[in-house]
C-alpha cells in the first residue's frame, strides 16, 4: 500500500499559521535502497534536523498547522523543481549516493511516487485552507564536509525571493530575540527557493523562510527556545503586514 509523502500535523484553517518542513524526516521508504549507513542518514544530508520537533511544539498551538515532508531529501529534494537534477541527488556534501543512479524511466518513477503527490496535494490544501502566514522550516549544518573553511556564524536564516515584505518583518524580531541572524544566509531564497516560489509566491501568499542552525536545536531545550521564538515571530509578522489570523 502506497504511503503519502507527506505528514499534515494539527488542523489547517483558512486565515492560520501554516509550517512548511520540506526536509523533515530522514525515513526511507521500503522500495528505495540508498546503500547509505545509518550515520548518514542520521546526518544532515539526509534531512532538516530538529525541524520536526520543533514543528510539533509549534502545532500545539492551534493556530498552527503542519504540512511535512515524510521521507528523507535522499529520496527526493522536494525544495528542489522535478526536472532539475538536484530533485534526485548523486552526491551530497561530499557524499555519493549510490542508489539515487537512476536510468530515466527509474527517475520518473521516484518523482510521480514521491515528488509530484506532495506538491500537488500542498496545492489543493493551500486551496482548501488558504493561511494568513506561511512559515517555511528548514535547518542548516553548521559546517560542511566539503567547506571546512567556510564560517557558518548565524544562529538562523531567514530566506526570500521576490515576496520579501513578512521575511524583512520577521530579521528585527529575530534580532531583538538575541538570535545571530544571516539575511540571506547561509544561502539565498533568490537562488534556492522552489517550493515557496510554487506555493507562496505565485499565489501571493506571504511568507518567512526560516533555516535554524542545526547544533541549536539538537536538544529539547534548544528546540522549545526556537519554538517559542517563532511563534512569537509569526504574530509579529502577522501583526506588521495586517493578517488575520
Amino acid at each position: 500500500m502506497m504511503v503519502d509523502p507527506f505528514r499534515i500535523l494539527g488542523e489547517p484553517k483558512i486565515g492560520g499559521f501554516l509550517i512548511i518542513g520540506d526536509h523533515a524526516s530522514n525515513a526511507v521508504p521500503g522500495d528505495v535502497a540508498l546503500g547509505l549507513d545509518a550515520d548518514h542518514l542520521n546526518a544532515h544530508i539526509a534531512w532538516d534536523i530538529g525541524v520536526d520537533p520543533v514543528a510539533h511544539i509549534l502545532t500545539q498551538d492551534a493556530r498552527f498547522a503542519a504540512f511535512l515532508g515524510r521521507y528523507s531529501r535522499l529520496v527526493v529534494d522536494l525544495n528542489r523543481e522535478e526536472d532539475e537534477d538536484g530533485a534526485i541527488p548523486r552526491e551530497s556534501d561530499g557524499r555519493r549516493i549510490p542508489g539515487n543512479d537512476l536510468d530515466q524511466a527509474q527517475r520518473a518513477d521516484r518523482i510521480a511516487r514521491y515528488h509530484r503527490p506532495y506538491h500537488d496535494r500542498l496545492e489543493m490544501l493551500l486551496l482548501e485552507c488558504r493561511p494568513a502566514l506561511i512559515l517555511s522550516l528548514h535547518s542548516f549544518t553548521p559546517a560542511l564536509k566539503t567547506r571546512p573553511d567556510e564560517a557558518r556564524p548565524w544562529d538562523v536564516g531567514v530566506l526570500y525571493n521576490v515576496h520579501e515584505a513578512a521575511s524583512k518583518a520577521a530579521i528585527p524580531f529575530l534580532q531583538d530575540a538575541g538570535l545571530n541572524v544571516g539575511d540571506q544566509l547561509p544561502y539565498s531564497g533568490k537562488l534556492l527557493n522552489a517550493t515557496m516560489n510554487r506555493h507562496a509566491e505565485a499565489n501571493n501568499i506571504p511568507y518567512v523562510g526560516i533555516e535554524m542552525r542545526q547544533d541549536l536545536v539538537g536538544d529539547a531545550a534548544g528546540q522549545a527556545r526556537f519554538a517559542h521564538i517563532l511563534s512569537g515571530m509569526c504574530h509579529f509578522v502577522s501583526e506588521q503586514l495586517g493578517l488575520t489570523t
